[in-house]
């Protein structure tokens, strides 16, 4: 659905993003993850024709959004990090205005428009002042706009960004409602909300995709090795020693909480020491509370690829 191609653009002699590659198929959510500063609003403005890039090029459903632009727009709906909103109007004038820009009929408008308010669940505030509703109500009237002409593809820039926690959750599940008819990029720097939403991951730092797969692909490539959470019933300085001399051990980590003592153990690559480890607990006469595979959360993996720190 989406195909972007060696994507740069400068803002004078600075470059925001370089050499951007990647495509987002039909029917997909795509998490777009980075620092402030990174590249993720300039590469959404590109995706919706808002700017064209410097060099590059995007298709977005086989059409170029430089090239063919207004064919192009027609198939997208944008939600940008400020949402441009009429606070003097109405929700449904608001609605009604836009449909007109976007080159809908007035019957196409009005057929469209209450599904539209009932699926962002604005029935409550159709006839309320935009200057008169809460940031995350203007949210959804921006959402609102976006989806008005169908369009297959909806690009939203930092859609979460200052709304109260509940008002977060609400717009999390409007999203994952939306991405079950359409292909959405959604571009944030948050990064609970790209886990719980998105069913892969591109990560951008410094203008540069740095890696692109879901977040479960990506802990697996950049752990390198398998993690292990155990919980022993034992003393933790006869336990721990016992632990590290196990064949395929890395190292052990150990922490206490609130008595119960957790071991994370890092195994060698492919090596799955699941029962060397009961057997040595066992053996030793502790008792095995818990053992599990963990892996590397997304806030782990995002600092990985966008420090220079060792984790």
């Amino acid at each position: 659905m989406i195909q972007a191609e060696g994507l740069t653009h400068y803002y004078g002699p600075y470059p925001a993003i370089q050499d951007v590659n990647f495509d987002v198929k039909k029917g997909e959510i795509l998490g777009f993850l980075g620092p402030n500063g990174a590249g993720k609003t300039t590469t959404m403005r590109i995706l919706t024709g808002f700017q064209p890039p410097t060099r590059g090029k995007v298709t977005l459903d086989g059409y170029d959004v430089v090239e063919q632009s207004l064919d192009a727009r027609r198939r997208v709906g944008y939600l940008p990090e400020t949402v441009p909103l009429y606070t003097d109007m109405s929700v449904t004038s608001y609605l009604k205005y836009m449909g007109t820009l976007r080159g809908m009929t007035t019957g196409a408008i009005k057929s469209r428009l209450g599904d539209v308010i009932d699926v962002c669940r604005l029935g409550d505030y159709r006839k309320t002042q935009i200057g008169k509703l809460s940031k995350g109500f203007r949210q959804r009237v921006g959402i609102a706009q976006a989806i008005l002409h169908e369009p297959q593809v909806l690009v939203l820039d930092e859609p979460t960004i200052g709304i109260d926690p509940i008002q977060v959750v609400e717009t999390r599940s409007l999203i994952q409602d939306l991405g079950r008819n359409q292909t959405v990029v959604l571009s944030s720097h948050i990064l609970p909300e790209v886990s719980m939403i998105c069913e892969r991951v591109l990560i951008i730092n410094e203008g540069h995709i740095v890696a692109e797969d879901t977040p479960k692909n990506l802990a697996e490539g950049l752990q390198g090795v398998e993690r292990l959470e155990v919980e022993v019933g034992g003393p933790a300085a006869e336990v721990l020693p016992v632990l590290k001399k196990i064949n395929g051990v890395n190292d052990v980590t150990h922490t206490n909480n609130n008595g119960r003592h957790i071991y994370i153990i890092q195994a060698q690559s492919g090596r799955d020491l699941r029962d060397d480890i009961s057997q040595a607990v066992i053996s030793n006469g502790w008792s095995l509370r818990g053992l599990q595979l963990v892996g590397m959360s997304l806030e782990e993996i995002f600092l990985r690829l966008t420090t220079h720190e060792e984790l």
